[in-house]
């Protein structure tokens, strides 16, 4: 492919700034990498998270600050589908759990995991989804602040071709 007087090698996928870049541009290889290495960092400190020592706002913020940092990273340029979202929440999940522990029923003494609802209502920031489509808006307002001239403008826009010559070779 050649664009203005630059030649590009295409591929299917490549990886850039960390983020894997697809030909079909889909998402989903992206979001299971970025997944299995939020799962990474949430294994190096999971020993910490039912720890008694350290308080629930404690543990929170080691969620908030590591873990979902790194599986978010990127994630401004995500365009989610409900398969996704779910996967993300699962994600989410599996780690709020770990952090407020199971419940204790008052009436029964039996100890049982914490539902979806109980774990919204326990934590009070927004979840991830919302979390990645705020990320979003804030990165779309600043491309739209750019000059008109900038890829990033383009491609936000949608008018790539402009000012941009493309040849394919084969």
């Amino acid at each position: 492919m050649k664009i203005d007087s630059r030649s590009f090698e295409v591929v299917q996928d490549f990886k850039y700034l960390g983020t894997t870049l697809t030909y079909q541009n889909s998402i989903q290889e992206e979001i299971k990498s970025r997944l299995k290495s939020g799962n990474g960092f949430y294994h190096s400190v999971q020993n910490l998270l039912p720890s008694s020592s350290l308080s629930k706002n404690r543990k929170i913020k080691i969620y908030r600050i590591i873990i979902l940092f790194v599986a978010l990273y990127g994630c401004e340029i995500w365009s989610l589908i409900l398969r996704e979202e779910r996967r993300l929440r699962v994600f989410e999940n599996r780690a709020l759990r770990r952090i407020f522990g199971p419940r204790r029923d008052d009436v029964t003494g039996e100890w049982s995991k914490l539902h979806n609802e109980e774990l919204n209502d326990m934590y009070s920031a927004p979840n991830i989804v919302r979390v990645i489509k705020s990320r979003r808006m804030r990165w779309e307002e600043h491309v739209s602040c750019m000059d008109e001239r900038r890829g990033e403008y383009r491609g936000l826009v949608g008018n790539l071709m402009k000012e941009t010559t493309w040849e394919i070779q084969e």
